[in-house]
């Protein structure tokens, strides 16, 4: 009775000297007292602290939005028609009549840009995929001023483009570049564009992650050193930038998550072209239109904490280690080998597979490079002779170099036969560069009349493997102008075995 009495008493007490009472979950259960300035100015910090947060955004966007513009491309597709390839039957075709022509239709797709200013001159920075088989490519700014663009430099690896405007272009607003190096997890990111033809839309959200490497969409190739964020990003927002906070650009968007290998739904995951490797190559794409990368031949990984030790590398820069070596390429040639680990390019110090490739990339073809590499706990040292790394469709199927000094086949039975490099393989569609491609068939010939025919791929004599050109010359060499000879032959992904 006592204590609420005293309680009421205080109560009256902090009424009156203008105090408010609240249980604020003090540890020993006491009563707490709070003033209501106090409150009130705790309140007005936090709202000051929401316009702030509030206001640098819309600052943000004031400085990057002008410079975002809409991107409509045309362009055409050869198609064939629907019942010439469903009845494509000798029977159906006796009987009726199909326009085999090929018929061109137009296509039109939508993306984003944004304009930068290189050298003086205003240019545009998307998607390759956005203009890739561009007819005509159509720019229209904020303000609704539309402007025709070419294509003046492509990069299918980072899948960059740069466009210059066909004309006038002083009256469009150019971007601030930052430094995506920069970037940190939980920084505001804000994604700008045209997604679904909504024109100008901003999307805000955190950087996600960094680095991240993805499979691109096509199966081709992988994007690399990707920003992932969970800034909204839509069909049509692919080449917008994605700026920070101070309305810097600090990526490309460029690629959506939306489901999972187990077919499970995904928001929230969306990619970015990181900025600085796409300044990395800007020279060579406005200059020359293409970008030249060194290439050393070679498969990498890292080096992990339960194989450090066994290689003898420095934990702190362990290195890349050489997992594959293509055969006939640079760091062949010069005598790298499976298993070593490379510790140092030059004078830069190499600490993951990453760093591999990017200083050899960085490198340019034909540079020579001093490279440092630990063998069964012994440094050597090579100098190798960059070579120019392959376009991403060779690479997908790329086996090593095909020697200059081919071997010319030997004639028999009317066959002439030819290698099988990897860009046959590819067009073929074999996993393998085994074998030999017959390239010729001589009218009149047994094997003409055994049905042979060129883009055939022999596989074996006589149920003997036959792997090369030189194997081919070594069977046919032992075998008589009238022998019987069976081939195993591989045509349109059937095994067919073939007696002349």
């Amino acid at each position: 009775m006592r204590k609420s009495l005293l309680i009421g008493t205080l109560a009256v007490v902090m009424l009156a000297t203008g105090l408010t009472v609240a249980w604020v979950n003090a540890p020993d259960g006491q009563l707490t007292v709070a003033s209501s300035v106090a409150v009130a100015q705790t309140v007005e910090t936090n709202q000051a602290i929401t316009n702030s947060g509030s206001a640098a955004v819309k600052a943000a966007i004031q400085r990057a939005g002008p410079a975002v513009v809409r991107i409509d491309v045309t362009g055409t597709v050869t198609v064939s028609d629907t019942f010439s390839d469903l009845f494509d039957d000798e029977f159906f075709r006796r009987f009726f009549q199909f326009d085999e022509t090929p018929e061109e239709q137009e296509t039109a797709s939508l993306g984003s840009g944004v304009v930068f200013e290189y050298a003086g001159e205003k240019l545009v920075l998307t998607n390759e995929h956005v203009i890739d088989d561009a007819d005509t490519i159509e720019l229209t700014d904020i303000n609704g001023n539309v402007y025709s663009a070419s294509v003046i430099g492509t990069d299918d690896l980072l899948d960059v483009a740069i466009l210059r405007v066909d004309g006038d272009a002083s009256a469009l607003v150019a971007a601030t570049l930052g430094d995506s190096d920069a970037i940190e997890i939980g920084d505001w990111a804000i994604a700008i564009g045209n997604p679904l033809g909504l024109s100008y839309t901003v999307t805000m959200g955190i950087i996600s992650a960094v680095d991240r490497d993805i499979a691109k969409p096509s199966g081709v190739g992988t994007y690399w050193d990707l920003i992932q964020t969970d800034a909204a990003i839509n069909p049509g927002n692919s080449g917008g930038p994605l700026v920070n906070a101070a309305g810097e650009v600090i990526g490309i968007n460029t690629l959506i998550a939306r489901t999972s290998a187990a077919g499970v739904s995904i928001e929230g995951i969306n990619f970015a072209i990181a900025l600085n490797g796409v300044l990395d190559i800007l020279d060579q794409l406005v200059e020359t239109g293409a970008v030249s990368r060194g290439w050393l031949g070679v498969q990498v990984a890292d080096v992990t904490v339960d194989t450090v030790e066994s290689f003898g590398v420095d934990p702190d820069t362990p290195g890349a280690v050489i997992a594959h070596v293509f055969s006939g390429d640079p760091a062949d040639v010069a005598g790298i080998e499976v298993g070593d680990v490379v510790t140092r390019i030059d004078d830069v110090a190499i600490a993951s597979s990453d760093d591999l490739v990017s200083e050899i990339a960085k490198a340019g073809a034909g540079t020579q490079v001093e490279i440092e590499v630990v063998r069964d706990g012994e440094a050597l040292v090579f100098d190798v002779t960059l070579g120019e790394r392959p376009s991403e469709d060779v690479l997908a199927t790329y086996e090593g170099q095909t020697s200059e000094e081919t071997t010319e086949s030997a004639v028999a039975f009317g066959l002439t036969v030819g290698s099988i490099t990897p860009i046959v393989a590819e067009h073929l569609g074999l996993n393998s560069s085994d074998g030999v491609v017959i390239m010729d068939v001589a009218a009149g010939s047994r094997a003409s009349s055994a049905g042979l025919a060129e883009g055939d791929i022999i596989v074996e004599i006589d149920h003997e493997p036959i792997a090369s050109v030189e194997e081919w010359n070594d069977a046919i060499t032992d075998l008589g102008e009238d022998s019987s000879v069976t081939f195993t032959v591989i045509r349109d992904g059937q095994l067919l075995f073939v007696t002349v």
